[in-house]
């Protein structure tokens, strides 16, 4: 509210949603060539962001 803190409309599942999809973005962004995205085109920076997300899958 306009008092700060927890806005009036918070729902935690919600939030919980977002913090694993933030977590993940941030997970992908640890490999250099997402991060910085060296690739030109958007098939091949597609292709990265696929590997990355094997690579992340294939360790946990």
């Amino acid at each position: 509210g306009s008092a700060g803190g927890r806005p009036t409309g918070f729902d935690a599942e919600r939030y919980k949603a977002r913090n694993v999809v933030e977590r993940a973005i941030n997970r992908l962004k640890n490999f250099r060539a997402v991060a910085t995205r060296y690739d030109k085109r958007a098939y091949i920076f597609h292709g990265t962001i696929t590997l990355a997300a094997l690579i992340i899958w294939l360790r946990t």
